[in-house]
Protein backbone atom coordinates (compact mmCIF):
# COMPACT_ATOMS: atom_id res chain seq x y z
CA UNK A 1 0.00 0.00 0.00
CA UNK A 2 1.29 3.71 -0.69
CA UNK A 3 -0.11 6.58 0.94
CA UNK A 4 0.49 9.47 -0.98
CA UNK A 5 0.63 12.91 0.23
CA UNK A 6 -1.66 15.64 -1.66
CA UNK A 7 0.28 19.15 -2.74
CA UNK A 8 -2.36 21.38 -3.51
CA UNK A 9 -2.50 22.04 -7.18
CA UNK A 10 -2.32 25.42 -8.00
CA UNK A 11 -5.10 25.39 -10.21
CA UNK A 12 -7.52 24.63 -6.98
CA UNK A 13 -9.32 27.65 -5.63
CA UNK A 14 -8.70 27.69 -1.61
CA UNK A 15 -12.53 26.79 -0.87
CA UNK A 16 -12.34 30.09 1.62
CA UNK A 17 -12.41 32.45 -1.31
CA UNK A 18 -15.11 30.56 -3.44
CA UNK A 19 -17.99 31.91 -1.18
CA UNK A 20 -18.80 34.53 -3.88
CA UNK A 21 -18.00 33.16 -7.12
CA UNK A 22 -20.34 30.53 -8.96
CA UNK A 23 -18.96 26.89 -9.35
CA UNK A 24 -19.60 25.55 -12.47
CA UNK A 25 -18.38 22.04 -11.86
CA UNK A 26 -21.18 20.19 -11.91
CA UNK A 27 -23.83 22.16 -13.94
CA UNK A 28 -25.82 21.08 -16.20
CA UNK A 29 -25.86 22.35 -20.00
CA UNK A 30 -29.09 24.24 -19.47
CA UNK A 31 -27.87 25.80 -16.35
CA UNK A 32 -24.17 27.07 -17.58
CA UNK A 33 -26.78 28.54 -20.72
CA UNK A 34 -28.71 30.31 -18.20
CA UNK A 35 -25.47 31.66 -16.77
CA UNK A 36 -24.24 33.05 -19.78
CA UNK A 37 -27.07 34.21 -20.95
CA UNK A 38 -27.16 36.32 -17.83
CA UNK A 39 -23.52 37.09 -18.29
CA UNK A 40 -24.82 39.05 -21.79
CA UNK A 41 -22.66 36.18 -23.99
CA UNK A 42 -24.48 33.79 -26.00
CA UNK A 43 -25.59 30.37 -25.28
CA UNK A 44 -23.16 28.04 -26.87
CA UNK A 45 -20.15 29.05 -24.52
CA UNK A 46 -21.60 26.48 -22.21
CA UNK A 47 -20.39 23.58 -24.60
CA UNK A 48 -17.05 25.28 -25.17
CA UNK A 49 -16.56 25.79 -21.22
CA UNK A 50 -18.02 22.16 -20.75
CA UNK A 51 -15.42 20.88 -22.95
CA UNK A 52 -12.59 22.63 -21.33
CA UNK A 53 -13.96 21.19 -17.89
CA UNK A 54 -14.81 17.85 -19.07
CA UNK A 55 -12.24 17.06 -20.98
CA UNK A 56 -9.34 18.79 -20.48
CA UNK A 57 -9.41 19.26 -17.11
CA UNK A 58 -8.67 23.18 -16.90
CA UNK A 59 -10.06 25.09 -14.28
CA UNK A 60 -7.95 28.17 -14.97
CA UNK A 61 -10.33 30.24 -17.54
CA UNK A 62 -6.84 31.96 -18.63
CA UNK A 63 -6.23 28.81 -20.59
CA UNK A 64 -9.14 28.23 -22.35
CA UNK A 65 -8.28 30.15 -25.79
CA UNK A 66 -11.39 29.94 -27.35
CA UNK A 67 -12.87 32.50 -24.61
CA UNK A 68 -12.27 36.44 -25.69
CA UNK A 69 -9.97 38.03 -22.71
CA UNK A 70 -12.37 39.52 -21.85
CA UNK A 71 -15.00 37.03 -21.00
CA UNK A 72 -11.81 34.93 -19.64
CA UNK A 73 -11.53 37.96 -16.96
CA UNK A 74 -15.01 38.05 -16.33
CA UNK A 75 -15.17 34.62 -15.31
CA UNK A 76 -12.27 34.53 -13.71
CA UNK A 77 -14.29 37.31 -11.29
CA UNK A 78 -17.30 35.61 -10.93
CA UNK A 79 -17.31 31.43 -11.38
CA UNK A 80 -15.09 29.15 -10.76
CA UNK A 81 -14.41 25.36 -11.37
CA UNK A 82 -13.67 23.44 -7.53
CA UNK A 83 -13.88 19.78 -7.09
CA UNK A 84 -13.85 18.87 -4.15
CA UNK A 85 -10.46 18.90 -2.06
CA UNK A 86 -8.67 15.70 -1.93
CA UNK A 87 -7.38 14.73 1.99
CA UNK A 88 -5.20 12.26 1.16
CA UNK A 89 -5.32 9.51 -1.73
CA UNK A 90 -3.87 5.75 -1.69
CA UNK A 91 -2.70 3.56 -4.62
CA UNK A 92 -2.85 -0.45 -3.88
CA UNK A 93 -0.31 -3.23 -5.20
CA UNK A 94 -2.73 -4.26 -7.09
CA UNK A 95 -3.51 -0.76 -9.17
CA UNK A 96 -6.45 0.20 -7.09
CA UNK A 97 -6.56 4.12 -6.47
CA UNK A 98 -8.56 5.21 -3.34
CA UNK A 99 -9.16 9.19 -2.61
CA UNK A 100 -10.64 10.67 0.58
CA UNK A 101 -12.72 14.02 -0.23
CA UNK A 102 -13.70 16.33 2.18
CA UNK A 103 -16.99 17.89 0.99
CA UNK A 104 -18.77 21.01 2.69
CA UNK A 105 -18.90 20.75 5.99
CA UNK A 106 -15.78 19.18 6.57
CA UNK A 107 -17.24 15.44 6.19
CA UNK A 108 -15.04 13.20 4.36
CA UNK A 109 -16.26 10.62 1.76
CA UNK A 110 -14.36 7.91 -0.46
CA UNK A 111 -14.27 7.23 -3.90
CA UNK A 112 -12.06 4.14 -5.64
CA UNK A 113 -10.76 3.52 -8.84
CA UNK A 114 -10.32 -0.03 -10.40
CA UNK A 115 -8.27 -0.57 -13.32
CA UNK A 116 -8.57 -3.95 -15.16
CA UNK A 117 -6.45 -7.10 -14.87
CA UNK A 118 -4.11 -6.19 -17.69
CA UNK A 119 -3.49 -2.95 -16.06
CA UNK A 120 -3.02 -1.29 -19.55
CA UNK A 121 -2.53 2.61 -20.11
CA UNK A 122 -5.51 2.85 -21.76
CA UNK A 123 -7.53 0.09 -20.90
CA UNK A 124 -10.65 -0.19 -18.53
CA UNK A 125 -10.48 1.57 -15.39
CA UNK A 126 -13.85 1.94 -13.34
CA UNK A 127 -14.81 4.13 -10.84
CA UNK A 128 -17.04 3.61 -8.03
CA UNK A 129 -18.52 7.34 -6.72
CA UNK A 130 -20.23 7.84 -3.74
CA UNK A 131 -23.57 9.95 -3.43
CA UNK A 132 -24.08 10.81 0.26
CA UNK A 133 -22.57 11.03 3.20
CA UNK A 134 -23.08 7.86 5.18
CA UNK A 135 -25.73 6.24 4.05
CA UNK A 136 -29.30 6.32 5.28
CA UNK A 137 -29.63 2.58 4.80
CA UNK A 138 -28.19 -0.37 7.53
CA UNK A 139 -27.60 -3.03 5.32
CA UNK A 140 -26.21 -5.06 8.22
CA UNK A 141 -23.26 -6.35 6.07
CA UNK A 142 -21.79 -2.73 4.73
CA UNK A 143 -19.19 -0.59 6.66
CA UNK A 144 -20.50 2.21 5.21
CA UNK A 145 -24.25 2.47 6.68
CA UNK A 146 -22.51 1.85 10.38
CA UNK A 147 -21.40 5.22 10.05
CA UNK A 148 -24.93 6.49 10.10
CA UNK A 149 -26.01 8.99 7.55
CA UNK A 150 -25.41 12.99 7.39
CA UNK A 151 -26.25 14.29 4.19
CA UNK A 152 -26.88 14.16 0.21
CA UNK A 153 -23.67 15.35 -2.08
CA UNK A 154 -24.19 18.03 -4.58
CA UNK A 155 -23.84 17.55 -8.66
CA UNK A 156 -20.59 18.96 -7.74
CA UNK A 157 -19.44 16.93 -5.39
CA UNK A 158 -20.71 13.61 -6.64
CA UNK A 159 -19.41 14.88 -10.59
CA UNK A 160 -15.97 15.75 -8.82
CA UNK A 161 -15.30 12.31 -8.00
CA UNK A 162 -14.60 11.57 -11.59
CA UNK A 163 -13.05 15.05 -12.60
CA UNK A 164 -10.41 14.39 -9.63
CA UNK A 165 -9.98 10.73 -10.77
CA UNK A 166 -9.36 11.35 -14.22
CA UNK A 167 -7.52 14.84 -13.42
CA UNK A 168 -4.55 12.13 -11.93
CA UNK A 169 -3.66 10.63 -15.16
CA UNK A 170 -3.14 14.61 -16.59
CA UNK A 171 -0.65 15.74 -14.48
CA UNK A 172 1.99 16.81 -16.37
CA UNK A 173 0.53 16.24 -19.76
CA UNK A 174 0.14 18.92 -22.16
CA UNK A 175 -3.51 20.67 -21.97
CA UNK A 176 -4.33 19.69 -26.16
CA UNK A 177 -3.07 16.31 -24.81
CA UNK A 178 -5.19 15.68 -22.32
CA UNK A 179 -7.53 12.69 -23.09
CA UNK A 180 -9.70 10.96 -20.17
CA UNK A 181 -9.25 7.83 -18.79
CA UNK A 182 -11.92 6.35 -16.72
CA UNK A 183 -13.86 4.26 -18.83
CA UNK A 184 -16.73 3.25 -16.65
CA UNK A 185 -18.48 4.59 -13.51
CA UNK A 186 -20.38 2.64 -10.91
CA UNK A 187 -22.88 4.58 -8.18
CA UNK A 188 -22.05 1.98 -6.00
CA UNK A 189 -19.93 4.05 -3.20
CA UNK A 190 -21.46 5.67 -0.26
CA UNK A 191 -24.76 6.01 -0.01
CA UNK A 192 -27.76 5.34 -2.16
CA UNK A 193 -28.07 6.93 -5.64
CA UNK A 194 -32.02 6.63 -5.62
CA UNK A 195 -32.16 8.75 -2.36
CA UNK A 196 -30.27 11.13 -3.54
CA UNK A 197 -32.32 11.41 -6.82
CA UNK A 198 -31.97 14.95 -8.68
CA UNK A 199 -28.09 15.18 -8.00
CA UNK A 200 -27.44 12.02 -9.16
CA UNK A 201 -29.64 12.28 -12.34
CA UNK A 202 -27.88 15.33 -13.05
CA UNK A 203 -24.33 14.50 -12.89
CA UNK A 204 -24.89 10.79 -14.50
CA UNK A 205 -26.06 13.36 -17.47
CA UNK A 206 -23.17 15.18 -17.45
CA UNK A 207 -20.89 11.91 -17.79
CA UNK A 208 -23.11 10.89 -20.71
CA UNK A 209 -23.38 14.16 -22.46
CA UNK A 210 -20.88 14.54 -25.49
CA UNK A 211 -20.13 17.88 -24.54
CA UNK A 212 -19.08 16.16 -20.59
CA UNK A 213 -17.05 13.07 -19.91
CA UNK A 214 -18.93 11.46 -23.48
CA UNK A 215 -19.10 7.90 -21.90
CA UNK A 216 -21.52 5.24 -23.48
CA UNK A 217 -24.82 4.90 -21.12
CA UNK A 218 -23.94 1.15 -21.18
CA UNK A 219 -20.32 2.27 -19.12
CA UNK A 220 -22.62 4.25 -16.64
CA UNK A 221 -24.33 1.77 -13.72
CA UNK A 222 -26.90 2.95 -11.38
CA UNK A 223 -26.98 0.44 -7.79
CA UNK A 224 -29.58 0.50 -5.99
CA UNK A 225 -30.61 -1.47 -3.04
CA UNK A 226 -34.04 -1.59 -4.20
CA UNK A 227 -35.89 2.04 -3.79
CA UNK A 228 -38.81 1.09 -6.04
CA UNK A 229 -40.72 4.09 -6.77
CA UNK A 230 -37.15 5.72 -8.04
CA UNK A 231 -36.64 2.75 -10.43
CA UNK A 232 -39.84 3.78 -12.36
CA UNK A 233 -38.72 7.26 -12.18
CA UNK A 234 -34.83 6.30 -13.31
CA UNK A 235 -36.10 4.28 -16.48
CA UNK A 236 -38.35 7.61 -17.64
CA UNK A 237 -35.57 10.24 -16.87
CA UNK A 238 -32.18 8.55 -18.06
CA UNK A 239 -31.07 5.16 -19.65
CA UNK A 240 -28.08 3.82 -17.83
CA UNK A 241 -26.89 0.23 -16.82
CA UNK A 242 -28.74 -0.65 -13.68
CA UNK A 243 -27.77 -3.08 -11.06
CA UNK A 244 -29.09 -4.65 -8.05
CA UNK A 245 -28.02 -4.80 -4.35
CA UNK A 246 -29.97 -8.10 -3.50
CA UNK A 247 -28.08 -10.39 -1.35
CA UNK A 248 -30.72 -12.99 -0.53
CA UNK A 249 -33.24 -14.98 -2.29
CA UNK A 250 -36.18 -14.67 -0.08
CA UNK A 251 -38.14 -12.16 2.16
CA UNK A 252 -37.24 -13.42 5.16
CA UNK A 253 -33.92 -13.29 5.12
CA UNK A 254 -33.36 -9.70 2.89
CA UNK A 255 -35.52 -7.84 5.45
CA UNK A 256 -31.95 -9.24 8.14
CA UNK A 257 -29.34 -8.05 5.52
CA UNK A 258 -31.10 -5.03 3.60
CA UNK A 259 -33.86 -3.79 5.85
CA UNK A 260 -35.47 -1.65 2.84
CA UNK A 261 -36.43 -4.93 1.94
CA UNK A 262 -39.74 -4.63 4.54
CA UNK A 263 -40.81 -0.95 2.93
CA UNK A 264 -39.70 -2.64 -0.62
CA UNK A 265 -40.34 -6.56 -0.73
CA UNK A 266 -38.96 -8.70 -3.16
CA UNK A 267 -42.28 -9.02 -5.47
CA UNK A 268 -42.20 -5.72 -5.86
CA UNK A 269 -38.51 -4.81 -6.17
CA UNK A 270 -38.16 -7.53 -9.22
CA UNK A 271 -41.58 -6.29 -10.94
CA UNK A 272 -39.57 -3.03 -11.00
CA UNK A 273 -36.68 -4.48 -12.48
CA UNK A 274 -38.76 -5.87 -15.33
CA UNK A 275 -40.08 -2.41 -15.67
CA UNK A 276 -36.63 -1.26 -16.60
CA UNK A 277 -35.83 -3.65 -19.17
CA UNK A 278 -38.86 -3.85 -21.09
CA UNK A 279 -41.05 -1.25 -20.44
CA UNK A 280 -39.83 2.20 -20.67
CA UNK A 281 -38.01 2.73 -23.43
CA UNK A 282 -37.71 -1.20 -24.53
CA UNK A 283 -33.96 -1.47 -23.75
CA UNK A 284 -32.55 -4.63 -26.64
CA UNK A 285 -30.29 -7.22 -25.66
CA UNK A 286 -30.39 -5.18 -21.78
CA UNK A 287 -30.20 -6.92 -18.34
CA UNK A 288 -29.47 -6.11 -15.17
CA UNK A 289 -26.87 -7.03 -12.75
CA UNK A 290 -27.64 -8.85 -9.61
CA UNK A 291 -25.25 -8.11 -6.85
CA UNK A 292 -24.83 -10.76 -4.08
CA UNK A 293 -22.65 -10.91 -1.72
CA UNK A 294 -21.46 -14.15 0.17
CA UNK A 295 -21.81 -14.37 3.87
CA UNK A 296 -20.54 -17.70 5.26
CA UNK A 297 -23.29 -20.07 6.68
CA UNK A 298 -25.97 -17.41 5.89
CA UNK A 299 -27.05 -17.17 2.22
CA UNK A 300 -24.65 -19.38 0.52
CA UNK A 301 -26.33 -22.81 0.76
CA UNK A 302 -27.25 -24.64 -2.89
CA UNK A 303 -30.92 -24.14 -1.19
CA UNK A 304 -30.22 -20.53 -0.99
CA UNK A 305 -28.58 -20.65 -4.91
CA UNK A 306 -31.94 -22.84 -5.89
CA UNK A 307 -34.26 -20.29 -4.43
CA UNK A 308 -32.07 -17.55 -5.74
CA UNK A 309 -32.76 -19.50 -9.76
CA UNK A 310 -36.43 -19.24 -9.02
CA UNK A 311 -37.12 -15.56 -7.97
CA UNK A 312 -34.92 -14.18 -11.41
CA UNK A 313 -36.00 -16.77 -13.84
CA UNK A 314 -38.63 -14.38 -15.53
CA UNK A 315 -35.54 -11.26 -15.26
CA UNK A 316 -33.03 -11.21 -18.10
CA UNK A 317 -30.12 -10.24 -15.63
CA UNK A 318 -26.35 -11.30 -14.96
CA UNK A 319 -25.38 -12.39 -11.74
CA UNK A 320 -21.97 -11.19 -9.98
CA UNK A 321 -21.21 -13.04 -6.43
CA UNK A 322 -19.23 -10.68 -4.82
CA UNK A 323 -16.69 -12.46 -1.66
CA UNK A 324 -17.63 -10.59 1.30
CA UNK A 325 -15.10 -8.02 2.49
CA UNK A 326 -15.19 -8.32 6.68
CA UNK A 327 -14.50 -4.86 8.73
CA UNK A 328 -14.01 -4.35 12.17
CA UNK A 329 -16.42 -6.17 14.30
CA UNK A 330 -18.44 -7.09 11.50
CA UNK A 331 -20.96 -9.80 12.45
CA UNK A 332 -20.46 -12.04 9.46
CA UNK A 333 -17.51 -14.28 7.87
CA UNK A 334 -16.56 -14.63 4.34
CA UNK A 335 -17.57 -17.86 2.15
CA UNK A 336 -14.73 -20.43 1.54
CA UNK A 337 -14.03 -20.09 -2.52
CA UNK A 338 -15.18 -23.85 -2.86
CA UNK A 339 -18.49 -22.84 -1.57
CA UNK A 340 -18.42 -19.44 -3.86
CA UNK A 341 -18.29 -22.03 -6.95
CA UNK A 342 -20.40 -24.38 -5.70
CA UNK A 343 -23.12 -21.58 -5.67
CA UNK A 344 -22.14 -20.21 -8.99
CA UNK A 345 -22.41 -23.61 -11.06
CA UNK A 346 -26.18 -24.23 -9.76
CA UNK A 347 -26.54 -20.82 -11.35
CA UNK A 348 -24.60 -21.46 -14.26
CA UNK A 349 -26.32 -25.14 -14.87
CA UNK A 350 -29.88 -22.90 -14.48
CA UNK A 351 -28.85 -21.23 -18.02
CA UNK A 352 -27.78 -17.49 -15.85
CA UNK A 353 -24.47 -15.69 -16.92
CA UNK A 354 -22.59 -15.66 -13.12
CA UNK A 355 -19.52 -14.50 -12.56
CA UNK A 356 -17.45 -14.05 -9.17
CA UNK A 357 -15.92 -10.84 -8.32
CA UNK A 358 -12.50 -10.71 -7.78
CA UNK A 359 -11.76 -8.50 -4.64
CA UNK A 360 -9.68 -5.40 -5.21
CA UNK A 361 -8.19 -2.73 -3.12
CA UNK A 362 -8.76 -4.43 0.12
CA UNK A 363 -5.13 -3.50 1.20
CA UNK A 364 -6.35 0.24 1.49
CA UNK A 365 -10.09 -0.67 2.67
CA UNK A 366 -11.30 0.18 -0.60
CA UNK A 367 -12.86 -2.83 -1.55
CA UNK A 368 -17.23 -3.72 -2.09
CA UNK A 369 -18.46 -2.52 1.48
CA UNK A 370 -15.21 -0.89 3.52
CA UNK A 371 -16.06 2.40 2.01
CA UNK A 372 -16.11 4.25 5.33
CA UNK A 373 -15.56 8.26 5.39
CA UNK A 374 -16.16 10.26 8.45
CA UNK A 375 -19.63 11.06 8.76
CA UNK A 376 -21.70 13.25 11.38
CA UNK A 377 -24.12 11.36 11.85
CA UNK A 378 -27.78 12.51 11.92
CA UNK A 379 -28.81 8.66 12.99
CA UNK A 380 -27.44 8.07 16.29
CA UNK A 381 -26.93 4.73 14.03
CA UNK A 382 -23.46 4.87 14.55
CA UNK A 383 -22.89 5.32 17.85
CA UNK A 384 -26.12 2.50 19.24
CA UNK A 385 -22.71 0.60 16.50
CA UNK A 386 -20.38 1.62 18.62
CA UNK A 387 -22.54 0.57 21.60
CA UNK A 388 -23.07 -2.88 20.27
CA UNK A 389 -19.63 -3.46 19.79
CA UNK A 390 -18.71 -2.62 22.93
CA UNK A 391 -20.99 -4.57 24.46
CA UNK A 392 -20.12 -7.60 22.79
CA UNK A 393 -16.46 -6.60 23.83
CA UNK A 394 -17.29 -6.79 27.68
CA UNK A 395 -19.13 -10.27 27.03
CA UNK A 396 -16.54 -11.49 25.31
CA UNK A 397 -14.37 -10.58 28.01
CA UNK A 398 -16.26 -11.73 31.26
CA UNK A 399 -16.81 -15.36 29.47
CA UNK A 400 -13.18 -15.86 28.77
CA UNK A 401 -11.97 -14.57 32.65
CA UNK A 402 -15.30 -17.02 33.47
CA UNK A 403 -13.40 -20.14 31.21
CA UNK A 404 -9.84 -19.12 32.93
CA UNK A 405 -10.99 -19.46 36.38
CA UNK A 406 -12.75 -23.27 35.83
Amino acid sequence: MTQIPVIQNPEMVNPQDLTAKTNLLGMSKAELSQFFADLGEKPFRATQVMKWIYQFGVTDFYQMTNLSKKLQQTLDEVATISPPTVKFKQFSEDGTRKWVFEVAGGSLVETVLIPADDNKQFGRKTLCISSQVGCALDCSFCSTGKQGFERDLSPSEIIGQLWVANQSYMENVPVTERENRVTNVVMMGMGEPLLNYEPVVASMSLMLDDFGFGLSKRRVTLSTSGIVPKMYELAKDIDVALAISLHAPNDELRNELVPINKKYPLKELIAAAKSYVYDENPRHKKHVTIEYVMLKDVNDTDEHARQLVNLLKDLPCKINLIPFNPFPHAPYGRSSNNRIHAFSNILNQAGFVCTIRQTRGDDIDAACGQLVGQVTDKTRRAKQWQEKVAKNQHNQKNNDLSSSTK
